[in-house]
């Protein structure tokens, strides 16, 4: 049974930073490709970045590119997303992800977490 549980959302002013932390429980974490999204009011669910198994290879969406930064604990289990000078259309429920296959990376995904909401005020 994989499990990806996500932490670390809240309510922060523009300009704030905020860590979210994913733990996946199941398989060996190693073995994962991981990833976040996040998916704003009115808006289909998006592609924020991802992260290869070694945690050498990462991958952005434009919107924070330079702003936000994914990383991996593989000794914890757990993936990380650092987000910076956040903005007001940052705003979302941010969403953990995880694959074995390269090629879902960012098409898919075959393990969900259930979501952490940020919520960026101006």
């Amino acid at each position: 049974q994989v499990q990806l549980v996500e932490s670390g959302g809240g309510l922060v002013q523009a300009g704030a930073s905020l860590r979210l932390s994913c733990v996946v429980s199941g398989r060996t974490f190693s073995s994962y490709y991981m990833g976040w999204f996040r998916q704003a009011p009115g808006k289909e669910r998006e592609f924020v970045a991802g992260i290869t198994r070694s945690g050498y290879g990462v991958y952005y969406a434009d919107s924070v590119k330079g702003r936000f930064i994914i990383s991996r604990d593989n000794g914890k289990n757990t993936t990380y997303l650092q987000m910076n000078s956040l903005k007001p259309e940052d705003t979302a429920v941010y969403y953990c992800a995880a694959t074995l296959n390269i090629e879902r990376m960012t098409d898919g995904m075959d393990y969900w977490g259930k979501g952490t909401l940020v919520t960026v005020s101006s």
